[in-house]
């Protein structure tokens, strides 16, 4: 190692508490990254509608959240590009109600928290279209991912987040308890995470994304070959058991090296920013969060995992 290349290149990455992000809290906690020359330290936001913010102040260099957040971004004016699809949520968003709310239809009129400026008001406006209604036809509440609990202690009869905040809740006894109504089960795809970075840092700093990436596959293949030690990490992280770990990771499906190229093309599937891409810009137009759907290919970078691909 030369003194000149010996000083790692530092990275700071937005994040929240999401178990799709566990390969990220493994290579972190692993100093994985530092065999490619970046040390990356990874910044815990509470509340996901901080991070944009954060990006343009230049405290965090990219960040890792859900699709719809960059949509919103490009559309609204800003270059940001995903380098990488993370996970998808199979089953880890979900619209929880108190027992007598049997149906979505059932929320009419009624009150719902959620967050309005995150990926499940995306599943809560996705599950009101199937079910014939539309936000206008609820009482949304706006919550933070973690506040859901309390907005439904306090009146609310249904609320929509993510884990760990939906086992939380499920074990709640309080009205009667609560089940889940409705999840990202439904709508594979719908809720994609993805790595991002600003196309400016992207065109300036091309081996630190690179080594990001590299870093995180390597936290994916531990977290396959050693899922006992990966889980006691992402536990402690996550302040919970192993075994609650363990659980909620069969809600999401971190995107294997062989499928990441696939979310880059034009595919029928929401395992395709194309379409995914669509279904976030109607929910968003429809909320008046943005003017027009921007042109899909404006919000990735797709030669990092091509490279990947070809490389395999």
């Amino acid at each position: 190692m030369h003194a000149s290349s010996a000083r790692a290149e530092e990275v700071n990455l937005a994040t929240v508490a999401w178990i799709g992000y566990a390969p990220f809290y493994v290579a972190a906690e692993k100093n994985m990254f530092e065999k490619y020359g970046v040390k990356v330290a990874l910044k815990d936001f509470a509340d996901p509608a901080l991070i944009p913010a954060a990006l343009q102040s230049g405290g965090i260099q990219g960040a890792m959240y859900t699709y719809d957040q960059v949509i919103n971004l490009v559309a609204n004016g800003n270059d940001y590009r995903v380098v990488m699809p993370i996970d998808y949520s199979n089953g880890a968003d979900a619209i929880l109600a108190e027992k007598s709310i049997k149906s979505i239809a059932d929320l009419k009129g009624k009150k719902v928290a959620y967050p309005f400026a995150t990926c499940d008001n995306l599943l809560v406006a996705y599950a009101l279209q199937q079910a014939g209604l539309t936000e206008a036809d609820v009482e949304g509440l706006d919550a933070t991912p973690e506040s859901v609990a309390a907005a439904l202690m306090g009146g609310a009869v249904a609320g929509a987040t993510y884990e760990p905040n939906v086992s939380k809740i499920l074990k709640l006894e309080a009205n009667g308890g609560y089940h889940a109504l409705y999840t990202s089960a439904s709508a594979p795809g719908l809720i994609t995470d993805v790595l991002y970075f600003s196309a400016d840092y992207i065109a300036k700093n091309p081996k630190t994304v690179e080594a990001v990436i590299k870093g995180y596959i390597d936290g994916m293949a531990f977290l396959k070959e050693n899922p006992d030690e990966a889980y006691a990490i992402v536990a402690k992280y996550f302040s919970t058991s192993v075994d609650d770990v363990k659980e909620q990771a069969k809600g999401a499906y971190n995107i294997p090296v062989a499928e990441m190229s696939g979310y880059f093309a034009p595919r029928e599937d929401a395992k395709s920013f194309f379409t995914s891409g669509k279904l976030i810009a109607d929910v968003l137009i429809k909320r008046g969060q943005i003017k027009a759907e921007p042109k899909i290919e404006d919000t990735f970078d797709a030669k990092f995992v091509s490279a990947l691909v070809a490389a395999k």
